[in-house]
Formats: C-alpha cells, sequence, structure tokens
C-alpha cells in the first residue's frame, strides 16, 4: 500500500470517525437488483482467484497478493474480514451464473473521512460501460453511504484505462508515490482525489 495516500488529510471529529466506522461495519451490500455485489466469504477464494488469475485483470493492480494462490487470496479476504470488524475495509464480489464476474476493494480511513476503490471485473466485461458506470456508482456511494468527505484513487503509469476514467469523472491529478505491493515491491502510482462537494457538482456530461 501507499503511505503517503491520502494526499489531502482533514482531520474529522472523533465522533464524525466513529460514525464512519459504524456505517463500513454494517455494509453488506453494493447496488441494486441483479447486479449488487455482496461481502466476500473465505469461501469465495477459489472463485476470487480463478477472476484474478487472468493477468489482465491482476496485473495493473498493486494492492493484490503475491504470488496469487488459493492460500494467499483466502488471506486477502480474511484481512478485509479483519478490516471491516475495525471499520476501515471492504471487499465485495459481484456473481454471475455462480462465477464471480468483478471485486471492489475499499480502503477506508475514517479519521480524515476519506477513502479508495480499487477493483476489477472479468475481460468478457470490459468495453461495455460497465466500468465506468460501476465506478461512479461505487463513488457515489462512498460519499453518501459511508459519509466520506474525500476520495483518493491510485493507478499505475501504464494504466490508462483506468487514468481515462478518471480523468473522464473529474478527479483531480495529485501527483505521484511510491506504492508498495504485499510482496514488499514498489511501482510509482499516479495519483487522483475528488471531494464530495466536487462530486456534487460535476455537470450533466460527466455523469455515464
Amino acid at each position: 500500500m501507499a503511505d503517503d495516500i491520502p494526499i489531502t488529510r482533514n482531520v474529522v471529529p472523533p465522533q464524525r470517525a466513529e460514525g464512519i466506522r459504524q456505517r463500513v461495519r454494517k455494509m453488506e451490500r453494493l447496488g441494486q437488483g441483479e447486479d449488487a455485489s455482496r461481502l466476500a466469504r473465505r469461501d469465495d477464494a477459489a472463485g476470487l482467484l480463478a477472476l484474478l488469475s487472468d493477468p489482465a485483470v491482476h496485473a495493473p493492480i498493486y494492492s493484490l497478493p503475491r504470488p496469487l494462490t488459493l492460500q494467499t487470496v483466502e488471506g486477502f479476504i480474511a484481512r478485509h474480514e479483519e478490516e471491516r470488524e475495525r471499520g476501515e475495509g471492504l471487499l465485495f464480489v459481484r456473481e454471475r451464473d455462480g462465477r464471480i464476474m468483478g471485486y471492489s476493494d475499499f480502503q477506508i480511513w475514517p479519521d480524515w473521512a476519506a477513502g479508495e476503490l480499487g477493483g476489477a471485473l472479468h475481460p468478457s466485461q470490459h468495453s461495455k460501460g460497465q466500468g465506468t458506470r460501476g465506478a461512479a456508482e461505487s463513488f457515489g456511494w462512498m460519499f453518501e453511504a459511508l459519509d466520506l468527505d474525500l476520495l483518493c484513487m491510485t493507478a499505475s503509469m501504464e494504466n490508462t484505462p483506468t487514468q481515462r476514467l478518471l480523468d473522464g469523472l473529474g478527479f483531480a491529478r495529485m501527483g505521484c508515490v511510491l506504492s508498495t505491493r504485499p510482496d514488499g515491491t514498489t511501482r510509482e502510482s499516479l495519483v487522483w482525489e475528488m471531494t464530495r462537494e466536487a462530486w456534487q457538482k460535476r455537470s450533466p456530461a460527466e455523469t455515464p
């Protein structure tokens, strides 16, 4: 992970931070209808590993365990269960026809009312507009359901699809940080931020 994010750090009162933690602890679903995602469970490890094993899915994402094995994916899920208990993280998976077709990884910093979203879709779901639409819905959910003031997002220098997505949604570029993968290796990451106020003021053209 990157210790230098979020770049903007506005400390909120303890009562506000605890309220955010309580909201995180209560979350069980993301979205509505048949496209809704649910909390990841330990028995999702094999299905999640099948999704993540595709280089098109895992290569751009620095927060995933390395190497990707059933055991490390089980640990990835377990760590998010612990983060949810602390009110600091969530891991959701999206299922279709018995397969995991995507996941959403939320890192929450309650003391700053800030959060980061990571995740990916199965390659069969790419180029259908689902990524942009789903990301925008998730960002709005983070502001409203989790009561956050700031979103901080990162992407590798080579991850042009995510760069285009964040630029297109009006996120502000904040520079670069050095991100550390779970295996200790590092990569440079571009950083974007979006405030709740700026998100609410976006023009209709910026809405997918």
